[in-house]
């Protein structure tokens, strides 16, 4: 159940950002706050009234004093072309001068606590005040009804209408998290082999055979695909391979004195001993020592509703992955690991607000998201408001732009996916990368791909076969073009899902190796029909693709003795005129891929297919110059790592 594009159209953000909508006032002297009612919350999909005394914990975001001055201030920093270039503000500064005052914190403290409300966490930059209580004390307070309904096959709890608070508050309220459960639509952005049940996840093992690098073995034995025997997929590229296709193992640095943050929710009990005991195995001459790894996770209030459908497993094999990819490009950088304690209420926007607010961070990673831009606007506003801080500390903020490509197939339209789509994000593409046994890039293209299952002597479907998975892209409804992207994206793209001449912006940014069929090798303790232990697999998405930027651009900010921050201005501008970034275009290729029909062993038979790589029947393409596939391209070894 999605919102229809045409109910987006009011909410397109002027200057690329998340302008703040004050509230309006209703005939009872309450003000509204906008587009705060989750459109899949309909009389239709109701399933059932939530419980007045089931216990909810919830965040009131407060409304910056001046956002239009510190979306300024965040752009002047983080633009090549401003004289205040990289004068970033300390979090005490960002305080000082756009948090909310002592007196709005105040206000909004009373007015919760006087109706009924345990007040919890007020954080140091003042973004939110935390409070607890039962769901009839909710519907009292901002004047709703919360019910049960049904949504993308969950059941997710949301109010009736949009939430409305006492009038004084109005201007002071920019949004309110943890009322509905729309953070739920959140999920990890990995695929082919995400573990997905109650922890230790269910095992996965990669079948033989597979290559240890592009091209090492072809298949001779089975029918040629589109008349060509086919190289078989690599059995999953290691740290070094990587280090080298990217050019950082040239770098003469390894990321140290950077921190990565990694944002997910959860924490997998194994997630340090796997990391170190894959470092071990695959990079012996990194280990990941525990001086460098470090975690913050929320603690799960025992006291709450349990979501309905939150699967914990399947965000430990995303963690994992983030870790070892991390550490893969970056062996010298630290990483600080925070987990939510849920996907609910306290929730990722909580953890990724934590290490702004305190700068626990040089690099955010994080490698989730919703199918589109099905979220409250009020929530978006909330995301927005996170990562215009970060901008202002000089703190890049990743985001992975999706696994779905266009989401036609699943939402029925073309579709940007959230929050990758929000303009003071870096949104991180996937491509299909083709590393050869010197470690040099044989290719590089956008990932997009088409399976044909070898079935009795025929490949099924054809050529290309049928869609399956693939980099996220395309114009968002929500957000403006961005003053970093005019005069780059062309207009045929950034006109793309929006009315008239009106311009959107176009995700994803840059892009780094995505694609399952050429992924990276991970290691991850699952449970397998013998036992529980340690394995590793081969593993892709673009939430491969985050980390290995956010790697990346450790090792750059290391070499260059200062943090990018929010890069996406440079990286438009140095795009356009240097070497930089590599245009990754169309490559018409395929490999074989082989699988254990049971994820772990040939005893129930094995599943030969043909993977095309670029899969082209999409709305979206890779092309020469600026895609909604690849968006600018891909790091370009040292001339990316030296950027000014």
């Amino acid at each position: 159940m999605r919102r229809a594009l045409t109910l987006f159209v009011s909410l397109a953000l002027a200057g690329g950002v998340a302008a703040a909508v004050p509230a309006t006032a209703s005939a009872q002297g309450r003000a509204v706050i906008p587009l705060s009612h989750p459109r899949w919350a309909t009389p239709q999909t109701k399933v059932a009234d939530a419980a007045p005394s089931s216990k909810l914990n919830f965040r009131v975001y407060l409304s910056m004093r001046d956002q239009a001055a510190a979306e300024a201030t965040a752009q002047s920093v983080s633009d090549p072309s401003s004289k205040t270039y990289r004068q970033y503000l300390d979090p005490n500064q960002v305080v000082d001068r756009f948090a909310a005052n002592d007196a709005t914190v105040k206000s909004v403290r009373d007015w919760l606590a006087g109706s009924g409300f345990a007040i919890g966490d007020v954080p140091s930059n003042k973004a939110y005040v935390e409070a607890t209580g039962t769901a009839d004390q909710v519907e009292k307070a901002f004047a709703v009804d919360l019910a049960k309904y049904e949504v993308d096959g969950q059941v997710l709890r949301a109010a009736d209408k949009e939430l409305s608070v006492p009038a004084a508050l109005g201007n002071q309220v920019l949004g309110v998290v943890g009322v509905d459960q729309a953070s739920q639509l959140l999920k990890p952005e990995h695929t082919d082999g995400t573990p997905s049940d109650v922890p230790p996840s269910a095992g996965f093992r990669n079948a033989p055979p597979c290559s240890d690098y592009y091209g090492q073995k072809t298949d001779t034995t089975d029918p040629a695909y589109a008349g060509k025997n086919l190289p078989y997929a690599p059995c999953g590229y290691k740290p070094g391979q990587l280090r080298s296709a990217y050019g950082v193992d040239k770098a003469g640095s390894d990321g140290a004195g950077t921190t990565v943050a990694i944002v997910d929710a959860f924490a997998s009990p194994t997630l340090y001993s796997d990391a170190s005991e894959y470092a071990r195995r695959n990079d012996p001459a990194h280990p990941l020592s525990q001086s460098q790894f470090s975690e913050k996770v929320f603690p799960t209030n025992p006291d709450m509703e349990p979501p309905d459908q939150c699967d914990a497993a399947g965000w430990y094999g995303e963690q994992t992955l983030d870790v070892e990819a991390v550490h893969a490009m970056a062996p010298g950088a630290k990483i600080l690991y925070v987990g939510s304690a849920d996907c609910q209420d306290q929730s990722l926007d909580e953890a990724l607000n934590w290490i702004v607010a305190g700068h626990h961070a040089d690099i955010i990673s994080n490698s989730y998201g919703d199918t589109g831009e099905d979220i409250p606007a009020s929530e978006v506003k909330v995301w927005n408001q996170i990562a215009i801080q970060a901008a202002l500390e000089g703190i890049g903020v990743y985001f992975s732009s999706g696994d779905n490509g266009d989401e036609v197939a699943r939402l029925g339209h073309p579709a940007a996916d959230f929050p990758a789509s929000g303009s003071w994000v870096t949104a991180v593409g996937g491509t299909s990368l083709a590393v050869g046994n010197d470690g040099k890039r044989l290719f590089e293209t956008g990932w997009e791909t088409g399976k044909s299952t070898l079935t009795n002597g025929a490949y099924v479907p054809g050529p290309p076969g049928a869609y399956t998975s693939g980099s996220g892209g395309g114009t968002s409804v929500l957000f403006d073009q961005p003053f970093y992207q005019k005069g780059i994206v062309p207009d045929a793209l950034s006109t793309q899902n929006q009315h008239g001449n009106h311009k959107g912006r176009v995700v994803p940014d840059i892009s780094t190796v995505g694609d399952p069929n050429t992924g990276f090798l991970v290691g991850q303790t699952q449970t397998f029909p013998d036992g529980v232990y340690y394995d590793q697999y081969r593993l892709g998405g673009t939430s491969l693709s985050s980390p290995v930027l956010a790697g990346i651009m450790a090792v750059s900010d290391s070499l260059s003795h200062f943090h990018h921050g929010f890069v996406n201005p440079l990286a438009y501008q140095v795009a356009s005129h240097t070497p930089a970034i590599s245009d990754v275009k169309h490559v018409d290729a395929a490999v074989e891929r082989v699988d254990y029909a049971n994820s772990v062993d040939a005893t129930d038979g094995l599943i030969t297919s043909a993977r095309t790589l670029d899969y082209p029947n999409l709305t979206i393409h890779t092309t020469g110059g600026y895609d909604n596939v690849t968006g600018l391209g891909s790091p370009n070894g040292l001339a990316f790592l030296l950027l000014p």
